[in-house]
């Protein structure tokens, strides 16, 4: 068996022109453009990468962005008036603060800050919370994990009654995913670094979401036969003969699954563009909220 590959900047590329054509359509019925601020605190190099990414694509969408950075002696009061400011702000329809945040900042306290009608990121305790209530719909959905759900769907996955296990607990990716899972009617199992029998559990998957950040985890023999396999680690390995000197691979050693998944997604080019591609989406969508849609 060969798996099927699922081919992230693909299906990001519908869905980034979809968005495309959303905010034109706006533009010519006379509304302004959705707008994306970001938020950035400190001189990461990785999270600046991370900002920059996002609003060169909102660019090409026709989204606007503003882009705030705060020095890392900022204050948690300084963050959050950023934010506040950021929520009165009619022409910023969401709000992206990239984490993580510097230390001795209190995240949470800054996520709950931003506007529910602004948090395009889905972190806001009352979207998670809406996440997980049966019958309750959340304004908005973590960006990877809603990705993580769209590349399945648009493969044919079958995800009701399909046993599913999350490799990974956070809350950006692990569990929110599970919750889209039990949405979606599947049979959901988290497991982590305390799960007992982890590798005869992930092998009767029939969908396996690896989400754990340690480079080529999941090996051939974890994965059940046919089973749709999407690997959400970014891990970097040292490569003397890489231009860089290191490889981008994933949590999934993606030879071995290659030879025994049904569906497999790549890394790079899988779960990776569909981020951004939901962000944007969710932005549109904040922007159609605002105007009254």
């Amino acid at each position: 068996m060969t798996a099927k590959i699922i081919d992230g900047r693909a299906v990001a590329k519908e869905v980034r022109d979809a968005v495309a054509a959303d905010v034109a359509a706006m533009v010519a019925d006379g509304k302004n453009p959705p707008g994306l601020a970001t938020v950035l605190v400190g001189e990461d190099p990785a999270s600046a990468v991370y900002v920059s990414m996002k609003h060169k694509a909102c660019e090409k969408a026709g989204i606007k962005s503003i882009g705030h950075v705060l020095p890392i002696t900022a204050t948690q009061e300084e963050v959050e008036a950023m934010v506040k400011e950021l929520n009165d702000d009619p022409e910023v329809h969401g709000i992206l603060v990239q984490l993580p945040l510097p230390d001795g900042l209190d995240d949470e306290s800054v996520l709950r800050t931003i506007s529910i009608e602004k948090d395009v990121d889905g972190f806001h305790p009352l979207n998670i919370g809406r996440l997980a209530q049966k019958g309750r719909e959340p304004l908005f959905v973590p960006a990877t994990p809603d990705g993580v759900l769209y590349l399945l769907k648009n493969a044919g996955v079958e995800l009701e009654g399909a046993n599913a296990i999350v490799l990974g607990r956070s809350f950006i990716v692990g569990m929110p995913a599970a919750l889209l899972l039990i949405k979606e009617n599947a049979t959901v199992t988290i497991c982590h670094s305390r799960t007992k029998n982890l590798k005869e559990k992930c092998a009767e998957a029939d969908v396996l979401i690896a989400a754990v950040g340690r480079a080529e985890m999941v090996k051939g023999d974890w994965i059940k036969p046919g089973a749709a396999v999407i690997d959400v680690g970014t891990n970097r390995v040292d490569d003397p003969s890489a231009k860089r000197g290191y490889r981008l691979t994933g949590d999934v050693d993606y030879e071995e699954a290659l030879e025994v998944a049904g569906y497999l997604t790549p890394v790079p080019g899988g779960v990776g563009p569909m981020t951004i591609a939901m962000l944007l989406r969710n932005t549109v969508r904040a922007a159609k909220l605002a105007n009254g849609n």
